[in-house]
């Protein structure tokens, strides 16, 4: 009877053992990270995306190759939506944030979006793209100003185009709006900033508003007349900020960007991400290089530095689409 049960006792031990042996072995991350993009390919979003993450399969970083999934539509809308609704939370489906976008919609939405600070995890940040005013090349606006006087004359006459609703491009302009009291038309791209910009050095709209990023990849084919930021930028040395040329704009419309999972995802995947991600962020020799040569702003934040950047900027954005949403 003892020898019988001894058996029996080794023949289950060494069952359990097989069972979890695998699980036990496996070691975060085992296969390929999916990064959701909630606007369009070749957009500041999707571009830089794909530069900070390119060292991703580097055992230094994560060991594994990241991907980037676009699900443009509605400024970000439907991307963030699926994102959180849909997502594993398991650490290998990922998304990109923005902000303000996210958190200036969740607050200007709060029935149609399901996504804000409360239902999403940071990883970290790794930059802080300033919103630009931008004209075509052949514009005869040479300055804001210019560019706001013909807005006054001409009620309703000027067109001004951005990459999407309650983004970074539409706070800018609400606040443009606001400062000068001239009454502009707003048109958000299906297409997300990559489409607007063709569209204004196309000469389909008389103005927009773009990521720094995207309009200094292609200030040889339009005008860059204002930043909207506190003060000049490196990459933009010569164009002033809007504050310089009389406008009260601050840098509420400023993009930042970085990863973020789904609520419910492991802490301890969670920390994982956050240590090596920031470092991912800020290789030197070929992340850091790329990102500057392509006029792409780097911020590198941690993430407990965004969870308090969200908090920040939830009140902050909180009082001051009470004033511009009407």
């Amino acid at each position: 009877m003892k020898t019988y049960s001894f058996k029996k006792l080794a023949a289950a031990m060494a069952a359990v053992m097989l069972a979890v042996a695998p699980a036990a072995q496996a070691a975060y991350p085992e296969r390929p990270i999916g990064v959701v993009v909630a606007y369009g390919a070749g957009g500041a979003t999707d571009f830089q995306a794909r530069i900070v993450t390119m060292m991703s399969a580097q055992e230094d970083y994560l060991g594994q190759p990241i991907y980037i999934i676009n699900k443009p539509g509605a400024g970000g809308q439907k991307g963030w939506n699926a994102f959180v609704n849909k997502a594993k939370s398991d650490g290998y489906e990922l998304s990109a944030y923005n902000v303000p976008h996210f958190i200036a919609q969740s607050i200007a939405f709060p029935g149609k979006v399901k996504y804000n600070i409360g239902n999403l995890e940071p990883i970290g940040n790794w930059g802080a793209d300033p919103a630009v005013l931008i004209v075509p090349k052949d514009s005869p606006f040479n300055s804001a100003q210019e560019l706001v006087d013909f807005a006054k004359k001409n009620p309703g006459k000027l067109t001004v185009n951005g990459a999407g609703k309650f983004v970074g491009h539409h706070i800018a302009f609400l606040q443009l709006a606001r400062a000068t009291d001239a009454k502009m038309t707003y048109i958000p791209h299906p297409k997300g900033g990559a489409g607007a910009l063709k569209d204004v050095m196309g000469g389909q709209v008389k103005a927009g508003f773009n990521n720094l990023s995207d309009a200094f990849r292609s200030k040889d084919n339009l005008k860059i007349l204002a930043i909207a930021d506190l003060q000049r930028h490196d990459f933009l040395p010569d164009v002033p900020t809007f504050k310089e040329q009389g406008v009260d704009i601050d840098d509420s419309s400023v993009n930042f960007r970085g990863i973020m999972a789904p609520k419910g995802t492991p802490p301890e995947i969670i920390a994982y991400l956050a240590e090596r991600v920031p470092l991912m962020f800020g290789n030197k020799k070929r992340v850091e290089k790329k990102m500057k040569s392509s006029g792409s702003p780097v911020r590198i934040m941690s993430r407990e530095e965004v969870q308090a950047m969200w908090k920040e900027r939830q009140v902050y954005l909180t009082d001051l689409l009470k004033d511009l949403v009407q």
